[in-house]
């Protein structure tokens, strides 16, 4: 059994959809185990100053991750090595992968032991509104999870080798078995350690990350060594690939500079409302790693393909075939999730101690967080667009300008809550939270939606001039979509009121099974409405499922945060 595993693991894993497709189900089944981790934190925890001072502890050690080891992701070291490996020169891939690995092993221990001894210090800059023993508790955990972006730095580094040897299996696993980990820091070192538990599985479950890559990695053979001597020789190479990364790297550090002055933000906003953020931002990247993850990653190896041959025609047809599939899945999310919110949050998390009051702000913020899920995955794709032409500018713009304005709307609307009563009353009423405390958390994760909207629409205006993109066809995709998907959520909101009357609605089975009843229902009405109006990408899918997209081959995202 072991070894009929051991060659399922090493088994070599190419059209859009059926790697799309493939890359879903591995994105899937992490994003089960990431809602069953999140259930047990909210049913352990609840939304609390505990969880508070967990969420917030990460915040540092993932801005460190994102800043340097985006600089050796997979995205950027494959060329590299594949360019060597298809010469014959394997012996000059290994010494630049080591060089690689040599120079991120010392800049992240270096930095990552500065941080440690500086945490204190940066601690109050990150939520200023926690009393000193919160802080305390946060330094403590924080510098726990600094070993975290050295050994999943590590791992997207070595998942590099993984995929340029199309061993894809190995590298998917390894989400998966990151929250493995975390669970198991739940359920068993928490009960021991306290919060310190919680941390210490992040770092067990950045471990089993790294760990199932080692074997494929002994069997092929290619193993990276620290070796100064192999940054000197290879700099050349190495400041090559710094000069492509740090556009890429710069553009994911805005975003988690903007999550960390929301949470910041959220520090004032009373106990539990980090939480509540983190819960639903969770949630909200459900669909966004299924649907924006999974087709921006697989259209990338064939953008980057049809731009070095020239073929801008078919390059355009390839961003505007992926972002109508992308409207094709994201339009009955968007809906499902607005109108599902309360079953949703009630059956994942509305357990043990997540009170009600955490459980309807949650879905509140849900909500507002889904009104952006086709805008932040179309983004995902825009932006690799870029990386396949060879341009990182403009995307670090557009990111730039959305994350200056996302954050002056974070404050603005925060503001405008607290001092106008229609705007207050506006959001209370639309969400069904009137009178619950901290509802001010909600202009949080809306603040967050406009900002990727505005995000988007910069990237369709420049992609438009540079590429001469033929927006019409998306915009065209996406209101069919959005019309068929809305005809969904209204048949999902009837039924769900009246089922209100056949199930016991105090019980998680009853909560389910309305849910399950209506959003399927919903999900139906979506389809035959899509079929009436001849929807090609429906035409796509079944096409893709017929053709055993399980068969196909695809390039895996690595991880790019905590």
């Amino acid at each position: 059994m072991v070894k009929h595993l051991l060659k399922l693991l090493n088994k070599e894993f190419g059209g859009l959809h059926e790697a799309a497709l493939l890359l879903a189900g591995s994105m899937l089944l992490a994003q089960i185990l990431a809602l069953v981790r999140d259930r047990l934190l909210a049913a352990t925890f609840g939304a609390n100053s505990s969880l508070d001072i967990y969420y917030s502890a990460f915040r540092l050690p993932d801005l460190l991750f994102t800043t340097i080891a985006s600089f050796v992701s997979v995205a950027v070291l494959i060329p590299f090595l594949i360019e060597r490996l298809e010469k014959g020169e394997e012996e000059s891939a290994r010494n630049f992968l080591s060089a690689v690995f040599s120079l991120f092993a010392l800049v992240m221990v270096i930095t990552s032991a500065l941080a440690y001894f500086l945490m204190p210090y940066i601690a109050p800059w990150l939520t200023p509104g926690f009393d000193a023993q919160a802080q305390t508790e946060l330094v403590t955990l924080a510098r726990i999870l600094l070993l975290s972006p050295i050994l999943l730095g590590l791992s997207n580094l070595l998942g590099s080798v993984t995929q340029a040897y199309r061993k894809f299996l190995v590298f998917s696993l390894s989400p998966v078995l990151y929250n493995l980990g975390i669970i198991v820091g739940i359920v068993v070192l928490a009960p021991i350690y306290g919060l310190k538990g919680l941390a210490f599985g992040v770092v067990l479950g950045a471990l089993f990350h790294l760990a199932i890559q080692l074997p494929t990695l002994l069997k092929i053979g290619f193993w990276p060594k620290f070796s100064l001597k192999q940054i000197k020789a290879n700099l050349s190479l190495v400041k090559k690939m710094i000069l492509i990364s740090w556009p890429r790297t710069l553009t994911l550090s805005s975003n988690q500079l903007v999550i960390i002055f929301l949470v910041a933000l959220a520090s004032y906003l009373g106990k539990g409302a980090i939480s509540v953020f983190n819960f639903a931002l969770n949630l909200q990247s459900v669909p966004l790693s299924i649907v924006g993850i999974s087709y921006s990653v697989a259209a990338f190896p064939t953008l980057s393909k049809h731009f070095a041959r020239g073929h801008l025609d078919k390059f355009i047809d390839q961003i505007v075939g992926a972002s109508r599939h992308i409207a094709f899945w994201s339009m009955p999310s968007l809906v499902m999730f607005i109108v599902l919110r309360a079953q949703i949050v009630r059956v994942i998390l509305g357990s043990g101690n997540f009170d009600w009051t955490a459980t309807r702000l949650t879905a509140a913020c849900l909500a507002l967080f889904s009104l952006s899920v086709l805008t932040q995955s179309l983004v995902l794709l825009l932006v690799r667009g870029y990386y396949a032409a060879g341009q990182t500018f403009k995307p670090l713009v557009a990111n730039i300008l959305s994350s200056l304005l996302t954050i002056i709307l974070a404050f603005f609307f925060s503001w405008l809550f607290k001092t106008n009563d229609t705007w207050r009353l506006l959001w209370e009423n639309l969400l069904r939270v009137r009178g619950l405390p901290g509802v001010v958390v909600l202009m949080l994760p809306l603040a967050y939606s406009v900002g990727s909207i505005v995000n988007c629409l910069l990237l369709i205006i420049f992609f438009s001039w540079d590429y001469r993109l033929k927006i019409g066809p998306i915009f065209s995709s996406a209101g069919e979509n959005l019309s068929a998907a809305v005809l969904g959520g209204v048949t999902a909101y009837s039924l769900l009121n009246y089922l209100s009357s056949y199930f016991n609605l105090q019980t998680v089975a009853g909560i389910f099974a309305q849910g399950l009843i209506a959003g399927l229902a919903g999900l139906l009405v979506n389809v035959l409405a899509l079929w009436i109006f001849g929807s090609e990408e429906l035409v796509d899918i079944y096409r893709a499922v017929r053709h055993k997209f399980w068969r196909g081959e695809a390039l895996l995202p690595e991880q790019t945060e905590l």
